[in-house]
């Protein structure tokens, strides 16, 4: 764990074990408490036999979903597919185009069910998986998920609450530190890389997002009396964020946000944050530099200095990146 301290710019290189110690009695811990789908199934076309793979986003009315589908031939309206080895059946009735289409499942079928016996976790792509690494897909099952996850709903794990163990949280507890949990559903949207010019031509995928009442009292009274709210992960941060700068303070709600944020950006509510470390173009680099810059107020040039000296720290001392890798805890 790199730790990088903002009033100074100074470095640490720490263990996740030392972050109980890092944290100050008073301070809270929110964590996105979403649970990731095994959403990758795998098929054929019903009249072709062609080898077909369906990542489920998201269900857009019952048995109606919106999925990423790849294959070698078009996918035309009306085609119909034969996934989880013949046990779910569904007709495309609409290409999006980008590769995403709407899907109409059977009606009858439990899919909840059959994702769980057959569907597989939609690890980014780096992470090489076949049909035959069936161990390995076992593993990702347990491990694609953090200790805490309880509401089903995303498409990819908050990767920097994976650091948590149980016993982890406890030691936390024992510090004198609370924490809460929010939801926020991680789409696809999140690790698509800024492709255009300027920042303000890209556009956010929106994803869903819920604050109950016990956690947004719990926010507001960290920081009336002065605790730091401590974020764990850019999901949480984008989801406090959108919240506070659409209300005017964190309440109860649920919604969707299409918050992007970038250098220099105004934080409302969130102190510090643990992230991992993440892509050149990506959203979630623009996001980290913005803090990074923000604990004086808004500052781009200052942020994305910051960062990019902590990057290249990072690389020096061989700290892994990507959704497997090492974290930064920012100060």
């Amino acid at each position: 764990m790199l730790v990088l301290h903002r009033e100074n710019g100074e470095f640490e290189h720490r263990c996740v074990a030392d972050l109980p110690g890092m944290l100050t009695p008073g301070d809270l811990l929110v964590l996105n408490d979403t649970r990731v789908l095994p959403a990758r199934i795998h098929g054929s076309w019903d009249d072709t036999g062609g080898r077909v793979e369906v990542l489920l986003l998201e269900e857009q009315e019952p048995g109606l979903w919106q999925a990423m589908l790849r294959s070698a031939r078009s996918r035309r309206a009306g085609c119909r597919l034969v996934l989880a080895q013949g046990n779910l059946r569904g007709v495309v009735e609409h290409d999006c185009g980008g590769g995403r289409v709407l899907i109409r499942f059977d009606a009858g079928q439990a899919l909840e069910d059959l994702l769980d016996k057959y569907g597989v976790p939609p690890v980014p792509p780096y992470i090489k998986r076949t049909a035959e690494a069936s161990g390995k897909v076992q593993m990702d099952r347990e491990r694609y998920q953090t200790v805490y996850a309880r509401v089903p709903g995303a498409v990819a794990a908050p990767t920097a609450g994976l650091h948590f163990t149980e016993e982890l949280l406890e030691g936390i507890g024992r510090r004198g530190v609370d924490r809460t949990f929010l939801t926020l559903h991680v789409g696809p949207g999140t690790f698509r890389p800024v492709k255009t010019e300027s920042t303000e031509e890209h556009l956010m995928e929106s994803e869903r997002y819920s604050i109950d009442a016990r956690a947004a009292d719990t926010i507001k009274r960290t920081s009336t009396s002065g605790g730091r709210v401590v974020a764990v992960g850019s999901t949480t941060v984008r989801a406090l964020e959108a919240v506070a700068s659409e209300r005017g303070e964190i309440t109860a709600c649920a919604g969707r946000t299409e918050l992007f944020i970038v250098p220099p950006y105004d934080f409302r509510v969130v102190d510090a944050m643990l992230t991992n470390f993440h892509l050149p173009r990506s959203t979630l680099l623009m996001m980290v530099c913005a803090f990074a810059g923000a604990r004086e107020g808004p500052d781009s040039e200052q942020g994305m200095r910051m960062m990019m000296s902590a990057y290249r720290e990072a690389v020096r001392e061989r700290y892994r990146f990507y959704s497997y890798g090492d974290c930064m805890l920012i100060l």
